[in-house]
């Protein structure tokens, strides 16, 4: 007679196995959070990136406004720079310009020293902060000195020899200087003291710009002086009312122009051509030797590089076309760029003269470098993540690939189909969670690939036990129905 034996499962495996069932169950969700976590971190690393970028990029490209001081109203140079700032604006230009109205070059100096403003319009001769630069030369003014003739004798055309032929004579006379800027008369002295000419012996009288007929008729006037561009009106009005009041101009040249231009380098030795103020008559009939000052632009030398390079560029891009409506922006001109100038040009300019502007790529390629650096970093330190939280899942999935592996031993002993159906259903959620996990991205292709031929041994050993089971169970039968 057969007899069959029952195996039973040894309650440490059972109990082992349960436990690593429920050990399993409880890290699933938590494993599966830290991996739905780091695309979240990615994504929300690469969101945060995009908008530094597009904010770095934005702040670069956006418009800069310059505030410049320029004054007193209605003069030329406010309307040059009014006229710059419309144009700036209408070209939707990089850099834009915003101006302060002032009374003076003194007060634009003051509001520049005093960081009010970005730009200040003034003559290079006054007294400007220690950190003033040159951004461009409006125009070059020159000293213009002349004497009165005095009107011919009643029935004579024959005109009187003039009291004031050369500056020598000065010493003794009064001198009407057009202008009150203190600067004009600071001018004068050095003119004065460079010729030989103690300044204390010469009277000086100052007229506003609007009182030019109240001193071409002053006889107490015995000579008059103008600081400005050559073909100024002011200057041209100027000697056409001493004409008419005192008689043709004798125009005092200054012999020492060269020597002022080396002992003072903020002038410079200049010439006025014959012909200058007028044609007919001939003022002068020819040229004479003068002394010429620069009319600027300044800028603190903190103020940004790139935006003074910017400004610059346009400035002179413009110039040109500007000039048909504003003759005097014709006379604009680059700042001097010599280490040894007497007022150096701002680094952005001499940039722009000097042709050394950097280009995008030059001014942030550094930032670009970095930002790939930092992606880089971000990169490996997000796969170093990966595997990190993965260091978890492979764990996790060894063991889930050994539980097979020890159930399909298992299956080969089972000792009834309820043992073998239980053995399913823990393989049927093995399987699910390797799925999920594959899904999530969790497991590799070969990891499932070692999965599915474990699960394929099972289903071969689950299917042979059955098959040993179902045999036992009609030996069984067969016996009973002997006896």
């Amino acid at each position: 007679m057969r007899t069959v034996r029952r195996w039973s499962k040894p309650e440490s495996s059972k109990s082992m196995s349960s436990s690593d069932q429920t050990e399993q169950s409880t890290l699933a969700p938590l494993l599966r959070q830290k991996r739905r976590s780091l695309p979240l971190f990615i994504l929300f690393a690469g969101i945060f990136i995009f908008v530094a970028a597009a904010g770095a990029l934005y702040v670069a490209l956006r418009p800069v406004t310059l505030r410049i001081a320029v004054g007193p109203s209605g003069s030329e140079d406010q309307k040059l720079i009014q006229a710059l700032a419309q144009t700036f604006a209408r070209q939707q230009s990089a850099v834009r310009l915003s101006p302060i109205a002032t009374d003076g070059a003194a007060e634009s100096i003051a509001l520049l020293g005093a960081s009010k403003t970005d730009l200040a319009v003034a003559r290079g001769d006054l007294e400007m902060p220690a950190d003033a630069q040159s951004v461009a030369i409006l125009r070059k003014n020159v000293v213009v000195l002349w004497a009165p003739s005095g009107l011919p004798v009643k029935g004579s055309k024959k005109s009187p020899a003039p009291k004031i032929k050369s500056l020598a004579d000065l010493p003794g006379h009064r001198i009407g200087v057009i202008g009150r800027t203190e600067a004009n008369v600071t001018l004068l002295h050095v003119v004065l003291t460079e010729s030989g000419i103690a300044p204390e012996k010469v009277e000086v009288v100052q007229f506003g710009t609007n009182q030019i007929s109240e001193m071409a008729r002053d006889p107490t006037i015995d000579a008059f002086m103008a600081v400005g561009p050559l073909g100024s009106k002011i200057t041209t009005d100027a000697i056409a009312a001493t004409a008419r009041d005192r008689g043709e101009p004798k125009f005092l040249p200054i012999d020492v122009s060269e020597v002022i231009a080396q002992r003072h380098p903020l002038y410079e030795s200049e010439e006025i051509p014959g012909s200058t103020f007028s044609s007919s008559p001939a003022r002068p009939d020819d040229k004479i030797e003068t002394v010429g000052v620069n009319h600027l632009i300044v800028a603190r030398q903190s103020l940004s590089e790139t935006a003074v390079g910017a400004f610059t560029r346009q400035l002179f891009a413009v110039r040109q076309s500007l000039a048909k409506e504003l003759p005097g922006a014709a006379k604009i001109e680059t700042p001097d760029t010599d280490k040894d100038a007497a007022l150096p040009a701002h680094r952005g300019a001499a940039a722009y003269v000097d042709g050394t502007e950097r280009t995008f790529l030059d001014k942030y390629s550094d930032y670009m470098w970095g930002a790939i650096l930092l992606l880089s970093g971000l990169g490996s330190a997000g796969a170093w993540l990966r595997s990190y939280l993965k260091r978890d899942e492979k764990a996790k999935s060894t063991a889930l690939r050994d539980r097979v592996l020890a159930l399909i031993a298992e299956a080969r002993d089972g000792n009834s189909t309820d043992e073998l159906n239980k053995m399913q259903r823990e393989v049927d959620d093995i399987l699910r969670e390797t799925l999920t996990s594959y899904d999530d991205g969790a497991l590799e292709e070969g990891d499932l690939s070692a999965f599915s031929l474990a699960f394929e041994q099972f289903q071969h050993a689950v299917v042979a036990r059955h098959a040993v089971l179902d045999n036992m169970t009609s030996d069984l039968a067969r016996f009973r129905s002997r006896q």
